[in-house]
C-alpha cells in the first residue's frame, strides 16, 4: 500500500524482482518508493512484502537533537502497516528481523532495495488470475 500522504502521486503495486529507491515525492510531503527509471510513480507495497537493500539503511531519528542519521545492520526488511487505527500519521514501515522498525517516511533518499517476494496471499491472486484455463503451479 502507499501511505495516506502520496494518494495524490501516479502509483503502481510493486513485483517481484522490482528494484526500488527510496525517494521524497515532490507532491507529498512523505517519502516512499518508486522504481528505478520511473521517478514520479510511486511503488505500492502489500504487507508482508519482502526487500534486500544494496546497504545498510540509513534513515531519520524520531527526534533530531542528538543524531542526524541512524542505519540499520540488517539488511533484509518485511514491509508492514503501522498505526491503523490513526488516520493522519504515516502508516508504511519497514520490520527488520532483529525487531526494529523504521517508517518507510524517516528513509534517506537514494536507497536501494529489490522486492524479493510478495506476500503468500498476492501470489495466489495472481496466479489465479493468470490461469487462463492451463495448469500452472500454486503457492
Amino acid at each position: 500500500m502507499c501511505d495516506y500522504s502520496l494518494h495524490l502521486v501516479a502509483s503502481r503495486p510493486a513485483e517481484v524482482g522490482d528494484e526500488l529507491v527510496s525517494t521524497k515525492f515532490d507532491r507529498s510531503f512523505t517519502r516512499g518508493f518508486t522504481a528505478i527509471g520511473e521517478p514520479k510513480i510511486a511503488v505500492c507495497l502489500l504487507p508482508g512484502t519482502e526487500l534486500a537493500f544494496a546497504k545498510e539503511v540509513e534513515y531519520e531519528p524520531a527526534f533530531r537533537i542528538f543524531r542526524k542519521r541512524l542505519r540499520t545492520v540488517e539488511k533484509v526488511a518485511q514491509f508492514q502497516r503501522v498505526n491503523i487505527s490513526q488516520h493522519t500519521t504515516h502508516h508504511d514501515s519497514l520490520h527488520f528481523p532483529n525487531g526494529q522498525i523504521v517508517l518507510v517516511t524517516r528513509l534517506f533518499p537514494g536507497q536501494v532495495a529489490i522486492v524479493l517476494q510478495l506476500p503468500a496471499s498476492e501470489i495466489n491472486t495472481t496466479l489465479a488470475a493468470t490461469q487462463e484455463g492451463r495448469s500452472i503451479l500454486r503457492v
